[in-house]
């Protein structure tokens, strides 16, 4: 199976890349899956169709989807979802709509992901292309499972504990219901689909991030953060689409600007993502909507290539043995030095690379080790781990 998600700033075309791969897969005879988690769905938009909250066959070997939220919730979160209704009722705030309460920011992204967990397990697809929420919130999601690891491994097992022994006590004496054990049942069983479907999402042989950008500054700015994050995170980027760019046979000189400005752009989208392959697709004479409009842009952008095929692969973390001690290499582009920092708590490493922290668990053939010191160079954190203190700081 391969899966392929594609993010990218919002209203650079995202939709409409991941519609046309769909369609030129499902043409190569390969049951495919169009997938939006978005929750301002746009996908049945641009398929020019009203799509179901459940996948529907809409061509040969072709079947699409948008995520219904509310029957996600419910399906994912119900135990959760009850107690917490329970707990706000509990004490004369009734008049408030608390179903609206009990639903957490990312919640609804992350039950998705539930759902698509579930179709890769079942081998229901032959490929999943998921049109993913604008690259801020899909960050988040991505990153989520890898935070929420820390507090389940550590506090989660001694909260449960202390729920279970405190409610014959707290309920009588507070007026409010404690979880039962089902409620944090289920939070744990949320936890470990999650970091299930973390694991698929960081398999090179199973899934790969796609870029969707604009030849614009800003667009091109957001870009490479998030490259730089998806980076820290080991998730593989394999391909930059570049959308919407002014064919050359257009003369007319009001988009000579227009056509300037983008090659400047392209250029350091090129100088920037290399050697990660780059594609681009045409500012088409008319909005690109329904069938014909996608199977068009999907030539335009990947031509006589398989779509589905692992265009790049370059494996972000690696660690090798070197007279005694180990360097631990983590690839970071765009990132200036005076960004990042580096501390240390047991087995645990927390990179931090401007506001976003990663907390990274050390491979158990290093486990014990510690920072004897840090270097940036050429886009790589180079970590030497060894005997003695733990070390923190910015790098080098």
């Amino acid at each position: 199976m391969r899966i392929l998600l594609y993010t990218g700033k919002g209203g650079v075309g995202k939709t409409s890349i991941a519609a046309a791969t769909a369609i030129k897969s499902a043409q190569r005879g390969l049951k495919t899956l169009v997938i939006s988690t978005d929750a301002a769905h746009s996908l049945g938009d641009c398929l020019d169709r009203k799509l179901l909250p459940e996948p529907e066959e809409i061509d040969t070997n072709l079947w699409a989807q948008e995520i219904d939220i509310t029957h996600e919730v419910e399906e994912g979160w119900g135990l959760v979802q009850n107690y917490l209704t329970k707990l706000f009722t509990a004490k004369a705030i009734k008049d408030i709509t608390t179903e609206e309460l009990t639903v957490f920011p990312g919640v609804e992204d992350l039950l998705s992901l539930l759902r698509i967990l579930n179709y890769y397990k079942k081998k229901t697809f032959d490929v999943i292309i998921i049109d993913c929420a604008p690259t801020g919130e899909t960050l988040a999601l991505l990153s989520f499972p890898d935070m929420l690891r820390w507090w389940m491994d550590r506090l989660f097992p001694i909260k449960r504990k202390a729920a279970k022994i405190a409610k014959p006590f707290v309920e009588p004496l507070l007026g409010i219901p404690m979880p039962g054990d089902n409620v944090m049942g289920e939070i744990e069983r949320v936890y470990h689909q999650l970091d299930e479907m973390r694991q698929v999402f960081t398999d090179r042989d199973i899934t790969s991030i796609r870029m969707v950008v604009n030849p614009e500054k800003m667009v091109v700015k957001e870009s490479q953060r998030s490259f730089t994050y998806l980076n820290l995170y080991d998730y593989n980027v394999d391909a930059v689409i570049v959308n919407r760019v002014i064919p050359e046979g257009v003369t007319d000189p009001y988009f000579k600007v227009w056509k300037d400005i983008q090659q400047k752009y392209r250029e350091m989208i090129q100088e920037s993502f290399e050697p990660v392959p780059i594609f681009s697709a045409p500012l088409f004479e008319k909005e690109v909507v329904g069938t014909e409009m996608l199977t068009r842009l999907g030539e335009a952008v990947f031509g006589p290539e398989d779509p589905l095929r692992i265009f790049y692969n370059q494996r972000t973390q690696h660690i090798e043995k070197r007279n005694g001690q180990y360097l631990l290499s983590i690839y970071m582009p765009f990132t200036a030095k005076q960004d990042l920092s580096l501390s240390q708590k047991g087995d645990e490493l927390i990179v931090r690379a401007g506001q976003v922290k990663r907390t990274l668990t050390l491979p158990r053939t290093v486990r014990g080790y510690t920072v004897k010191s840090a270097k940036f160079n050429e886009d790589y954190l180079n970590i030497i781990l060894g005997g003695g203190h733990h070390e923190q700081g910015s790098a080098d």
